[in-house]
């Protein structure tokens, strides 16, 4: 008889739909239910009641979860079924398809997988062929329009034919993309090559063009189960359909409440319509979450509730009541970021959690920096999970590179880094060219580059100009006397790179340009707080380069300490769980996100994203929204995101600033239609970079005490409360100093002691 007695190990619903093998099922797992659990077990379940592990389909997203998942079943049979197992992603099991079919549609079975930087140089290539100009038609555009095809299953033919399709080019001002794609699809079968998309796209055309193909492997594949259902884009979906035709035994897992991809293709449809689409299929419930606090649950259902288009659940816990939902309001960005560091120290170092199990959950990386600077500040190790430090990333670094070379044009490695950046038709054979002149002559690059005729550089006309127009580009930069900020502004605009970013409308556009926007804002915030403490000497680039260096430079924490804090988006996140998360950027158009706003559906999957970072937590939820950050050049004012308030009160603990008699929107915003217009705008006057003379009056000790002076009119004493655009609430403690250049130290709720130079300084007595 078999032996079953695996089953107790799960609760009555779990089992229920483990045991169902009769016809297709879709068990919705809520977040924290069990679902890798009943995924395991069913195919376990289905190995003991005979079938043979190869007739058995299991297809995931990642390598790591089909990789564990075989571990886990190998646990609970043996190894050798599981082994045997058709188990993993769905491009390495179409993959093993398409290398036994190939010649069938037209290719051998050797046949390469190009990786997307194969893609793009081809995509580069063909561009350059056509004539089209690559600032407009650029490779990873195109790339992203050809992918969204084929994961339609579009063909080129199809796409070139397309009105609509052809329209939609049109307006984002790439009317040839079509053209590219169809010479792109050619060259990729010419070379035998095949990119990821392509696995898809041709799984799918053998089985539509060659049925008995298609039926062999329906017949196979006995029991088809399928991982993170609500993730499948349009070809996967259509593909299951193909495999499944024959024995309709398919069982497909997910949470509609967790669909979050629809950037990557992913279609909300496929889970929602499973049961109208799979004739007598069954629907099973997993709602019992066994990880977070009913607290934590509650707050999570009562946002998702918000949304039409879902499958209706209760998800439940039966831990602990646990604490409500911490909302945090802070004045500033700044003010938020040492707020989370300290409720962080707090925590790790009086209770029972250390940073290991602590998360920070942010809706774009751009959000990234003012943390990871605020974390180094206290001496908390963190890591970033799934991405790059904000100084890590390329377009930081290219810009960085430049600030170098204007620093310091001498500087070999950052000339090469961004001699060609942006495009400038400089290539390797040229820069090589001035490289060598240099080590020839025992000379600095940029000696040759100041004295081209002198050092015979073998080049043309046009491409002498190229260098000069470069060399002049950069000491134009180097004679300016502005302060950093200024200066960076200059170089964005001037360079060509801020014009770029903003020419590329895809995802990776859009980031690049939040990311330039938030490395002008730390350039601002640097000189602003050096002006506001008296350092006001010190507003330089090369004085700003000193600070960045002392973050970017510091040792990997990585390779110190494995107990640190993560940092991550939250579509990072999904998967992940930690005993204490922080969710921040609680505001109206960062989360949700402003492009999100004009969309029902878009709307919707912001919530859905909003309830994944909540069901991220075990035991603790903060969360934190500023009055005011610094973007696009200027403090800009928000409002609380709409999200807070669809959070019933009972899950939800406000904790509203005592001194905070005015409501957030107390102060207007500014309407900006386009927020990049002024770095587009006509170049800056140019204006002498501001000095502060020392003072003859020693150290501060040294300097007179005062009993009050006045703050844009208002009477300001030692014990007076103050409010400060960036640190928010603090008491003076004190006031020293001559009338033209008085210091207020001034001890802030989260931030601690600053002392200010009050000609500068943000204030206002309350």
């Amino acid at each position: 008889m078999t032996d079953l007695g695996f089953l107790d190990n799960l609760n009555p619903s779990q089992r229920a739909a483990v045991e169902y093998v009769d016809g297709p099922s879709l068990v919705i797992a809520g977040a924290g239910s069990g679902k890798t659990m009943v995924l395991t077990y069913k195919i376990a379940y289905l190995l003991k009641l005979g079938f043979k592990p190869y007739t058995i389909l299991a297809l995931t997203f990642t390598n790591k979860a089909a990789r564990e998942m075989k571990e886990r079943v190998a646990q609970l049979v043996n190894i050798y079924e599981a082994s045997s197992l058709r188990m993993g992603t769905f491009h390495s099991i179409f993959n093993r398809i398409l290398r036994r079919e190939a010649g069938a549609i037209g290719f051998s079975p050797n046949y390469t997988i190009y990786q997307p930087s194969d893609s793009r140089s081809l995509v580069k290539s063909i561009v350059k062929e056509m004539g089209l100009d690559d600032k407009v038609y650029k490779p990873q555009v195109i790339c992203n329009r050809i992918s969204e095809a084929k994961n339609a299953l579009v063909f080129p033919n199809e796409y070139l034919a397309s009105q609509e399709i052809r329209r939609h080019d049109s307006s984002a001002n790439i009317p040839h993309a079509g053209e590219v794609y169809m010479a792109y699809f050619h060259r990729c079968h010419q070379a035998n090559a095949m990119d990821f998309d392509d696995l898809l796209l041709y799984t799918y055309f053998l089985f539509e063009k060659y049925p008995e193909i298609c039926s062999h492997y329906a017949h196979l594949f006995q029991f088809v189960l399928v991982d993170e259902y609500q993730d499948t884009n349009y070809a996967q979906h259509k593909i299951l359909g193909q495999l499944t035709s024959v024995n309709k035994k398919i069982c497909v897992v997910g949470d509609d409440a967790q669909s979050i991809y629809s950037f990557r293709g992913a279609k909300i449809e496929n889970i929602l319509r499973f049961t109208q689409e799979y004739e007598n299929a069954r629907l099973f419930k997993l709602e019992l979450n066994y990880r977070s606090t009913q607290n934590i649950v509650g707050a999570a259902n009562s946002l998702i509730k918000r949304n039409q288009r879902q499958i209706p659940k209760s998800i439940y816990s039966e831990n602990e009541k646990g604490r409500p939902l911490l909302l945090r309001r802070a004045y500033s960005d700044v003010e938020e970021a040492e707020i989370v560091c300290n409720e962080i120290q707090k925590s790790c170092r009086h209770g029972n959690i250390s940073y290991s199990q602590v998360a920070v959950l942010y809706r774009t990386n751009a959000q990234s920096r003012i943390f990871e600077e605020s974390l180094r500040k206290h001496g908390i190790p963190y890591r970033i999970y799934g991405g790059f430090s904000f100084y890590d990333q390329k377009v930081i670094k290219d810009v960085l590179a430049y600030f170098r070379l204007i620093v310091n044009p001498n500087d070999e490695e950052a000339f090469k880094r961004i001699v060609n950046y942006p495009t400038r038709g400089l290539g390797d054979v040229t820069i090589g060219k001035v490289l060598a002149a240099a080590s020839e002559n025992n000379v600095s690059v940029w000696e040759v580059m100041g004295n081209l005729a002198t050092y015979n550089l073998q080049v043309n006309a046009g491409t002498l100009k190229k260098l000069e127009s470069f060399c002049h580009l950069i000491s134009s930069f180097s004679q300016q006397q502005v302060d950093a900020y200024e200066l960076g502004q200059l170089v964005l605009k001037e360079s060509g790179i801020m014009a770029e970013a903003y020419r590329d409308n895809s995802v990776e556009g859009k980031e690049m340009r939040d990311n330039l926007s938030e490395l002008l804002n730390g350039m601002n915030s640097f000189v602003e707080m050096q002006r506001e403490t008296g350092d006001e000497e010190r507003i330089s680039l090369s004085d700003y380069l000193s600070e960045v260096a002392l973050l970017s430079d510091t040792d990997d924490p990585k390779t110190e300490n494995k107990d640190m804090v993560t940092l991550m988006t939250v579509h990072a996140s999904k998967g992940l769980e930690f005993d204490m998360v922080f969710i921040v950027g609680m505001e109206e158009e960062l989360f949700p996100n402003m492009q999100t706003l004009y969309s029902q559906q878009e709307l919707e999957e912001e919530r859905r994203l909003f309830y994944v970072a909540i069901t991220r937590a075990k035991k603790q939820c903060f969360l934190s929204c500023a009055k005011s950050r610094f973007r696009f050049g200027k403090v800009e004012f928000f409002q609380p995101s709409r999200f807070l308030t669809e959070i019933d009160r009972q899950y939800l603990q406000d904790d509203k600033p005592a001194a905070s008699a005015a409501p957030f929107d107390s102060r207007p915003k500014a309407s900006q239609p386009n927020k990049w217009q002024e770095l587009f705008a006509s170049r800056p006057a140019e204006k002498p970079m501001r000095r502060v003379v020392a003072s003859n009056h020693g150290s501060d000790e040294e300097e007179p005490r005062l009993d009050s002076v006045l703050i844009n009119g208002m009477r300001c004493t030692v014990g007076s409360r103050v409010e400060h655009a960036k640190f928010g609430i603090g008491e003076v403690v004190e006031l020293c100093g001559p009338a033209d250049a008085c210091k207020a130290t001034v001890r802030f709720r989260n931030v601690g002691e600053k002392k200010l130079l009050l000609k500068y300084a943000k204030l206002t007595v309350l």
